[in-house]
């Protein structure tokens, strides 16, 4: 297996794909503030000034060392020259949005041949190492007994899940089928974070911190009555610049994850009583009132590995609601 590139700061760009994400921005910003050399891509050059301003809203400045690329997953167009003398490739976007069984290939084939692409042309431009953002829906969302998940756990994509579930998990085994293809090439590391939380850079909100809005503002009534985890979009960013300068992360895949477990009824408590915020939103109960079963969800091999330290799921969740009023 390729080892770690390991670049040295203001060497070698590193290339983030998606830069002007929710996830994207605030890596970018990171690998900045740490010296480093970035190199972004956006689907649409309307959006490269995005990235700038991104970064900016995190308190960083980009000091001539930001560039921004157009290059689509959809198309080869502008990979090429996106990767022209990286090394390290943390390969964020990803579509995220939900359509119906009927059209669920809308969703599974570009995030397939989107992650391929990435990969293809990291190791057509001589890159050593790829970190890709998966999901824990790639791990946990078939019947597992006891419901304590890790690394090793698989959601099987042939389940009764939605397109978008299905296509993490279709779309990381291609990831690692292709490298071990390889007679060389890039050596990849998987994060699979849980629920995505923490303070937004601008308008643009992930489809988690969207339903914290809605709590917010009432355009959410109901939420259903689950466990789920939390992980802070810092840790996130925090763990990909790890996996990248960790020679030990290469081929390895790490649930990124606080550890915390919680419902919607507990986010809502959690808003009202440390906020003051007037929530209307209750959580649904279950049917037949059963309570839901039980879940863990080990970050065990992230503290290891890339010796993380997670905030804990209430001070995410806080920073992110008190970063939604602060935006009005």
């Amino acid at each position: 297996m390729p080892g770690s590139a390991l670049p040295e700061n203001n060497s070698a760009p590193v290339l983030v794909t998606g830069g002007n994400g929710y996830v994207g921005g605030r890596l970018v910003a990171e690998l900045l503030d740490r010296g480093y050399r970035v190199r972004a891509t956006v689907r649409d050059a309307a959006r490269a000034g995005a990235v700038t301003d991104l970064v900016r809203a995190a308190g960083v400045d980009p000091a001539g060392r930001l560039e921004t690329v157009v290059a689509s997953l959809d198309h080869d167009a502008g990979w090429a020259d996106a990767l022209v003398g990286v090394s390290v490739v943390h390969h964020v976007a990803s579509p995220f949005r939900s359509v119906p069984e009927d059209r669920a290939e809308e969703i599974i084939t570009p995030a397939v041949t989107g992650t391929l692409r990435v990969l293809r042309h990291a190791r057509d431009a001589g890159a050593t190492h790829v970190v890709l953002t998966s999901s824990f829906a790639a791990v946990g969302y078939s019947p597992k007994a006891g419901r304590r998940y890790d690394e090793t756990d698989w959601t099987d994509p042939e389940g009764p899940n939605d397109p978008y579930i299905r296509s993490k998990v279709l779309a990381e085994r291609a990831a690692w089928d292709f490298v071990a293809a390889q007679d060389g090439g890039p050596g990849l590391t998987v994060l699979n974070p849980t629920g995505i939380f923490g303070p937004v850079l601008d308008g643009r909100l992930s489809t988690s911190v969207g339903a914290v809005q809605g709590l917010l503002t009432g355009a959410v009534p109901v939420l259903p009555r689950m466990r789920f985890g939390v992980v802070d979009v810092r840790d996130v960013a925090e763990a990909h610049v790890r996996a990248m300068t960790t020679p030990a992360a290469v081929g390895e895949r790490i649930l990124v994850t606080s550890g915390d477990v919680v419902t919607w009824g507990w986010v809502i408590d959690l808003l009202r009583r440390e906020l003051g915020v007037d929530i209307t939103a209750v959580e649904q109960d279950a049917a037949g009132g059963a309570d839901v079963p039980p879940l863990e969800i080990s970050n065990d091999k992230a503290r290891r590995v890339l010796g993380m330290s997670f905030r804990p799921a209430g001070t995410t969740l806080l920073d992110t609601a008190r970063s939604l009023l602060a935006r009005g």
